[in-house]
């Protein structure tokens, strides 16, 4: 995979983020993860990460190499992932039983049918909740993937690809603004 371009766009003052990224998208620097859940979890942490520029350049390094399926299923987990982090955060931080007995009352289908094979879509999910930083979802998605045999290195990598690729949308996004804007905040 050729990331010359990606790692062009990260700023001089993230170089550590252009060396990790250049790592953890492949085999060798994700160990634990098939080609196709490198490159599923790097295209859910893009679209988790907000930021257009870096979603861009992942989708081409990533698209042309998986299936319909997977690409569906990435970003199914980043979106439904958007909701649910945020309800189940809301949950654990709130510290009120009363909330925890009702139903969510939200759709999640996907998560039960999410057309690829289950523990690869939990772990896009399980990445997906690191960004947003959803500690009852990590636990969760950390649970199912262990069980169905994923490593704890399988697991460090996957969260490993999310927190560089999020690192990244905000080293882009630190040079995006107008210089008078940087300059007002500094």
């Amino acid at each position: 995979m050729d990331l010359t371009n990606l790692k062009s766009l990260i700023p001089e003052h993230a170089k550590d983020l252009r060396l990790n990224v250049a790592s953890v998208l492949t085999a060798e620097g994700a160990p634990g993860l098939t080609e196709t859940q490198i490159l599923a979890t790097a295209l859910a942490s893009a679209i988790a990460a907000r930021n257009a520029v870096l979603l861009r350049e992942i989708e081409s390094l990533v698209l042309p190499r998986l299936d319909s399926a997977q690409v569906a299923a990435a970003r199914a987990a980043a979106a439904i992932m958007g909701m649910n982090n945020v309800y189940y955060r809301f949950l654990h931080l709130v510290g009120n039983a009363d909330y925890a007995t009702l139903p969510a009352k939200l759709r999640m289908n996907v998560i039960g049918n999410p057309g690829v094979e289950k523990t690869d879509f939990e772990l896009y999910s399980l990445a997906v909740s690191a960004i947003n930083g959803c500690g009852s979802c990590v636990a969760a998605h950390d649970k199912v993937v262990r069980k169905a045999g994923v490593s704890a290195e399988g697991v460090q990598s996957a969260v490993r690809i999310a927190a560089v690729l999020h690192g990244s949308a905000v080293a882009l996004e630190s040079t995006a603004q107008p210089a008078a804007v940087r300059d007002a905040a500094a």
